[in-house]
């Protein structure tokens, strides 16, 4: 009961785990304050929460369909958090009335839907928002806990051990945002980055990927153990799909540590770079170009809607995003929080 695609959410949970601690680290290595590092994770979580809950609220309402409710919105995240240059004068007036038009066609949004009638709602909080929650609470955990192994391990185990309480019903978590398992996902990522700046060394690997290895065979028992009382569910978000899915990501990011840093073959994944550099523009693009084939009424042949030819179909479509966001960052149009 475990697909492909119920694990690519907690991988991308995972992966933003363990950039917290590089990002963190890099903030105060060029001279930022506490303060200043807490303002910059507030505003970031404000962000993603925002961008999930229109993504949520995106039906159509009279007057404004989804589609258009779709191009609107994503015009509105490029002008309000793209990556404007620096700039003076002139300009930089045309840049910060960029940037408040953005924010002007978001707000319209909002009140249109609230005048027809169709409130936003903040229901599940959409994937985005999904994952600024986590973000923010990794993210505040680590702040305290920072370069320390022996703390982080700590927090890990007290995380795993609240989404088992709060699963198994004995410590209902219902006042934190999400879901204590997807919080667990990061915190397992933040672990990992730490274990990988202890450990890792691309002349002797055989310890950290050794280590991680071990995390993922003790995964796999918990996994096995937790199976006969919870499904594996990516919508409930049961601890057994926790337990599996990090089965695999502890030694895979082991192996793709051992063939990019030890082997040094980064170049084979160039193809899907702009993915990994500009992750928010990536997953937003496909947003307008939905609306935009349904709106000129093109469809894709019959035959490539499942089987083989749709997953041929997946793959093209996958890499034509990819494409477009590459050629767009080319051009200085990125999205950034």
């Amino acid at each position: 009961m475990l697909g492909f695609s119920d694990t690519i959410f907690p991988a991308f949970l995972f992966c933003m785990g363990m950039s917290i601690s590089f990002a963190v680290q890099n903030r105060f290595r060029k001279g930022d304050n506490l303060l200043q590092v807490i303002s910059h994770i507030f505003w970031r979580t404000v962000a993603l929460v925002a961008m999930g809950l229109f993504s949520l609220n995106s039906g159509g309402v009279p007057g404004l369909s989804h589609q258009w409710f779709s191009i609107l919105m994503v015009v509105g995240f490029f002008l309000t958090w793209g990556v404007y240059p620096k700039a003076e004068g002139n300009k930089k007036y045309v840049f910060t009335a960029m940037k408040a038009v953005g924010i002007a066609i978001l707000a319209f949004l909002v009140i249109y839907k609230y005048t027809q009638g169709v409130p936003f709602q903040k229901s599940w909080w959409g994937i985005l928002g999904l994952i600024g929650w986590t973000y923010v609470i990794c993210a505040a955990v680590y702040l305290f806990t920072r370069e320390s192994l022996l703390k982080n391990a700590v927090a890990w185990l007290i995380f795993v051990t609240l989404m088992l309480l709060n699963h198994s019903g004995k410590l209902p978590l219902s006042f934190i945002p999400s879901d204590m398992t997807l919080h667990t996902f990061g915190m397992s990522g933040v672990l990992t980055s730490l274990i990988m700046q202890k450990y890792a060394n691309r002349e002797h690997p055989h310890l950290f990927i050794g280590i991680l290895c071990g995390l993922g065979a003790l995964m796999l028992l918990a996994a096995l153990a937790s199976h006969p009382v919870w499904i594996i569910s990516k919508i409930q978000a049961t601890p057994s799909w926790f337990f599996y899915c990090t089965a695999a990501f502890f030694p895979l990011f082991g192996f793709f540590y051992w063939l990019t840093d030890v082997k040094g073959k980064t170049h084979w994944f160039d193809i899907i770079k702009p993915a990994g550099t500009a992750t928010l523009t990536c997953y937003t693009i496909p947003y307008a170009w939905y609306a935009v084939q349904q709106l000129s009424g093109l469809h894709y042949p019959a035959i490539l809607g499942s089987g083989i030819p749709g997953l041929l179909k997946s793959v093209v479509f996958s890499l034509v995003i990819v494409g477009l966001t590459g050629i767009l960052v080319r051009f200085g149009i990125k999205l950034k929080v």
